[in-house]
């Protein structure tokens, strides 16, 4: 049984290409670049040679492949790593998604060629001290003077922000108030280089050692007007209209995780001998190793019927809502089960799960920070609560 959605033969072939790219170019490096830390650059040229920053981009600006390929190719990049999995979904979801959805013709073509060929990275800047989950309480602020934007506060956690190759950081900021009272939010592209932009030290994370992550301080950042992405006041619905692709493509990303840990958890039943025979015949480890299947299969179906879900959205009548609601329970699911698929794996592999020479130690790591990124499982379960039709807050 497979423990994908049904694709067509033309994904399996990528599927193919791109799994057979990754353990060749990047698996036997990845142990190290963790090790080390800091996003190899190497690794993002060699993706975007392989046109994987292109996948889903409009043709106009190098774009090929659709959504569902993307999907494909960050599950197969994250089954080998999970840093270099973030890198080309933010690179993409967060960095050049926003621009080719919202963008004027001359901001996509100043952007987008670099971005979709890989010759560049670009970052969105969303979270801050006291603002994720709750993005209304935005404090970043950005002040129309003379003709250009003038941007003060600070972003936190920000992917791919302090890179070589970052060419753009989009950032939300109050603009104004509404008719109601509450803050006007948009979003403004604020070029790598500005003055006043400053890129604070890189984090120490508790996992996703390899991709590059960053504070963002801006202080009296000074862009031009028509760095403006889409309409003013509209920041927060094209943030959430952002978010459900990136849920879904972050689902992907856990969906690799999970299939790493059950087939080195299969693999290391059947290696591993004690009491006189393989630990895989023994019913306790064999159940975890099929529980990590039975997630595995689950997720596939989650992340691939939202995928094409997506797929099917453009240019179509599909319900919205429809697409969000099955991008939230991709997302919940497989970032959960990415969790706990880490824990039993690492379980199967005993006191070597705990040594770092086993990826099993790397996957552990990696896994949390799933249920976080792109919307935690709580914001998940209200936003699928609300699309049953429950007044939760």
């Amino acid at each position: 049984m497979s423990d994908r959605h049904r694709l067509s033969e033309e994904h399996d072939d990528f599927r193919a290409v791109v799994a057979e790219f990754a353990a060749e170019r990047f698996a036997p490096h990845v142990a190290g670049w963790n090790a080390t830390g800091g996003l190899p650059l190497e690794a993002v040229r060699q993706m975007g040679e392989l046109g994987l920053f292109a996948l889903g981009g409009p043709e106009a600006y190098g774009g090929v492949g659709d959504f569902t390929s993307l999907c494909i190719a960050i599950e197969e990049i994250g089954r080998v790593d999970q840093s270099l999995g973030i890198t080309l979904e933010a690179g993409l979801g967060l960095g050049a998604n926003p621009i080719a959805r919202f963008g004027t013709p001359e901001q996509k073509e100043r952007w987008l060629p670099d971005l979709l060929a890989g010759r560049a990275l670009a970052a969105f800047g969303l979270t801050e001290a006291e603002a994720g989950s709750d993005a209304s309480a935005t404090r970043t602020r950005a002040d129309l003077v003379d003709g250009s934007w003038v941007i003060n506060g600070s972003k936190q956690f920000i992917t791919n922000s302090g890179t070589a190759i970052t060419s753009v950081i989009t950032v939300t900021a109050v603009t104004g108030r509404r008719d109601d009272g509450r803050p006007e939010l948009s979003t403004i592209m604020v070029p790598a280089g500005t003055p006043g932009l400053t890129i604070g030290p890189a984090y120490e994370k508790l996992g996703w050692h390899a991709s590059d992550t960053h504070p963002v301080i801006l202080e009296d950042v000074r862009v031009p007007e028509d760095h403006l992405l889409g309409l003013r006041g509209r920041g927060y619905a094209q943030f959430l209209s952002t978010l459900d692709d990136g849920r879904i493509a972050i689902a992907a990303l856990a969906l690799g995780s999970i299939r790493a840990c059950r087939d080195l958890a299969r693999d290391y039943a059947l290696e591993r001998h004690s009491f006189g025979g393989p630990i895989g015949r023994k019913q306790a480890v064999a159940f975890m190793v099929a529980d990590l299947d039975v997630m595995a299969h689950t997720s596939g179906l989650l992340v691939y019927a939202a995928a094409q879900l997506k797929d099917d959205h453009v240019g179509t009548d599909v319900d919205p809502a429809e697409l969000k609601r099955a991008a939230a329970i991709a997302k919940l699911y497989t970032s959960e089960s990415a969790v706990t698929a880490a824990r039993l794996a690492t379980q199967v592999f005993g006191g070597y799960g705990f040594m770092e020479e086993y990826p099993v130690a790397r996957f552990y790591r990696d896994a949390k920070v799933l249920e976080i990124g792109e919307g935690t499982s709580e914001i998940q379960r209200l936003l699928i609560a609300r699309g049953m039709g429950l007044p939760v807050e």
